[in-house]
């Protein structure tokens, strides 16, 4: 338990933090003065597992915590969520335990006819993440926030490092037309050497412009590079998207590009170059009480995270909803499909999660909640053993002290 206890310190010093980095100036007697949106949560719970195979079930528990904080600024609007925490084994074998972390971090500059953004993700976790911010089912997520896999093949007992570094820039050229440039990048390690590690970097140069106030066409160029530690090999690829976003209401808008890539290689595992499609496409609706995402992406990547898989093809498409019924009970529901097939052998690997979870507020300060997480993978491919295979499911419950959002005024 020292390690969990020293987890929830680090939840508050990192909480700390993000509200130094966004204090403006000391103003006198008065102090630091900050302003913005915190809050954060801090919960116990067990979950069981049910794993398919020879794993059999698995009951355990955890401590967890998460914290969200954005200021008020509009010139540098500044926000951070953070996610964190240790699951045991009450019985059963060591499946799914151990330390998990995951922090974005964005930073936005704002002039009268430009925008810079800069943005950092990174987390530590014991095996592939699914469901929620955390990516670790069971443990229970604040709402409306969710986690974008690294490693499209689902793998279990297989401790990762990853972290994206992303910068953007854009600049309106006239009242219709802008210009912009974004690039990212990010390594993904494996400490006990079981995965495939990989480096990737990603950038190019993108024009915007709007028809009308509903309407937007934009043109985009993107380049990218991947590289395996240990490897001499490289994989890289280019693609041209054009796109078409619409804003339908104040609550609905929607996006797609379609375009075409091409992919080479060099090295000792060389991949024979060939062409494909990009394709990008996501909706968004917000209203008062209810938020629901749609998003797709077609496209190559530098592998799965799996020693088998050097380059692959991903389609992945994720749901989420978030229902608030008053201000006691919110319910929500995530879900994705993710089809890999390896440039190299042509296997396919299909994987599929979804989960369910509600939150009831008892009093001020006290929630307890409830969830379930089935996760499926199959594949063709000669994955590592840690690979999940066949049908995982996840039932959670637990309790949790959550105080109200706290709001600071200058």
């Amino acid at each position: 338990m020292k390690l969990s206890h020293t987890l929830l310190a680090i939840l508050f010093t990192v909480s700390a933090t993000a509200g130094a980095q966004v204090v403006p100036a000391v103003t006198g007697n008065a102090g630091l003065r900050v302003s913005g949106k915190l809050h954060y949560d801090l919960r116990y719970s067990q979950t069981a597992q049910f794993y398919g195979g020879s794993y059999g079930s698995v009951q355990s528990s955890a401590v967890s915590g998460e914290a969200t904080y954005a200021n008020s600024s509009e010139a540098r609007p500044f926000s951070m969520s953070y996610s964190g925490g240790d699951m045991w084994n009450i019985s059963g074998g060591p499946e799914g335990t151990g330390v998990f972390q995951h922090v974005y971090i964005s930073q936005g500059f704002l002039g009268r006819d430009w925008a810079v953004n800069l943005s950092d993700e990174a987390s530590y976790m014991p095996q592939a993440a699914t469901t929620g911010f955390s990516g670790i089912p069971g443990v229970g997520n604040l709402s409306g926030l969710s986690s974008a896999p690294s490693q499209p093949i689902l793998t279990l007992n297989t401790r990762s490092v990853y972290n994206s570094v992303n910068p953007s820039f854009t600049h309106s050229l006239n009242h219709a037309t802008s210009l912009g440039f974004s690039g990212s990048y990010g390594t993904l390690r494996f400490p006990d050497g079981d995965g495939l590690e990989t480096d990737s970097l990603q950038g190019g140069p993108q024009i915007t412009r709007r028809l009308n106030a509903l309407n937007s066409l934009l043109a985009q160029y993107v380049y990218s590079r991947f590289s395996y530690p240990g490897y001499n090999y490289t994989m890289e690829t280019q693609s041209v998207p054009i796109g078409y976003t619409r804003t339908w209401s104040r609550r609905l808008s929607t996006g797609v590009s379609v375009g075409p890539e091409w992919i080479q290689s060099s090295g000792s595992l060389n991949i024979p170059s060939s062409s494909n499609l990009t394709v990008g496409a996501n909706a968004v609706y917000t209203s008062r009480t209810t938020s629901y995402t749609m998003s797709y992406t077609q496209g190559a990547s530098g592998g799965a995270g799996v020693l088998t898989e050097v380059g692959v093809h991903n389609h992945d498409l994720n749901a989420a909803l978030t229902r608030q019924f008053g201000g006691s009970l919110s319910i929500s529901a995530s879900g994705a499909y993710m089809r890999t097939t390896g440039l190299q052998q042509g296997g396919v690997t299909n994987g599929e999660y979804g989960g369910v979870a509600a939150t009831r507020r008892l009093g001020q300060f006290i929630t307890v909640f409830a969830n379930y997480t089935a996760i499926e993978q199959s594949s063709t491919s000669v994955l590592t053993t840690n690979a999940i295979s066949g049908l995982v499911q996840v039932v959670g419950f637990g309790i949790g002290y959550s105080p109200r959002e706290m709001r600071f005024k200058k």
